[in-house]
């Protein structure tokens, strides 16, 4: 009589591959000073403070930094305040908890949030700008949408979204573009024209959509529709409808539909 064959021993499950080591965080440096023309993986400081031209392939975390010169930023940029005077461009986000002053060109390929700013030159955004208390920008102003508790704008924006606030002054020295803006105070001012300006027949162009306020103040600017109880009609305002009362207008301000015809081929500059 043949033995019996002992039962077959069951095969060990496959082991798992240990995962690849990961590096270490690099730690926060108190302070980092970079000049002249660099490269950095990314940034992590107490203190950044740049004069020259600088390009980071990934994120730039901050306390407080001062950029002078050109800085390129992959990732985002966070801080608490930043100050710049150039060019600063960022790929990501641009948030800051504190305060972001300076001058130049500042873009960003996302959002832009700062308690306050003050800001003068080019600011494009490509997604929505915060301004959580006060902002102040001279210059030039492209963003999808806004949310601000107080806007002092000089110069021209283009804001194809919403724009709310507290209260917006905006005076528009170049033609703009601006969506529905929600507020309790809305002030928009274009440009009168010149002596020059009038012979050239060079004049300041501001459409805006919609506007919803407590009281509005226009002067020199093009809005398809005012909602306000209070609506104030300056210099060559026009509104095409209202809800509300119009408690000031000036004799150059219309309201109503208008057809508008191009200048003939002979006046045109």
């Amino acid at each position: 009589m043949s033995a019996t064959a002992p039962p077959p021993t069951p095969a060990a499950p496959p082991k798992t591959p240990a995962p690849p080591p990961t590096a270490a965080p690099r730690p926060r440096v108190p302070e980092l000073h970079d000049a002249g023309t660099l490269h950095r993986d990314a940034v992590d400081a107490d203190r950044w403070v740049v004069n020259g031209l600088v390009k980071v392939t990934g994120e730039v975390h901050l306390g407080d930094g001062t950029l002078v010169g050109t800085v390129a930023i992959g990732g985002r940029l966070t801080a608490t305040n930043l100050h710049y005077r150039g060019t600063v461009d960022v790929d990501g986000a641009v948030e800051a908890t504190g305060n972001v002053t300076g001058s130049g060109a500042l873009s960003t390929g996302a959002t832009l949030h700062a308690t306050t700013a003050d800001l003068r030159g080019s600011v494009r955004v490509a997604g929505a700008l915060t301004f959580e208390r006060a902002g102040k920008v001279r210059g030039n102003l492209t963003c999808a949408s806004a949310v601000v508790g107080e806007l002092h704008l000089d110069g021209e924006a283009h804001i194809p979204g919403e724009l709310g606030g507290v209260a917006i002054t905006a005076r528009l020295t170049e033609d703009s573009t601006l969506g529905t803006i929600r507020a309790r105070s809305v002030v928009l001012r274009a440009k009168r024209p010149n002596l020059v300006d009038k012979v050239f027949f060079r004049t300041v162009t501001v459409m805006v959509e919609r506007v919803e306020a407590e009281t509005t103040e226009l002067e020199g600017v093009d809005v398809a529709f005012v909602r306000s109880p209070k609506i104030t009609l300056g210099p060559n305002a026009h509104v095409t409808e209202y809800e509300g009362a119009i408690v000031k207008r000036h004799p150059t301000s219309r309201v109503g539909f208008e057809s508008k015809s191009p200048r003939p081929y002979g006046l045109r500059r």
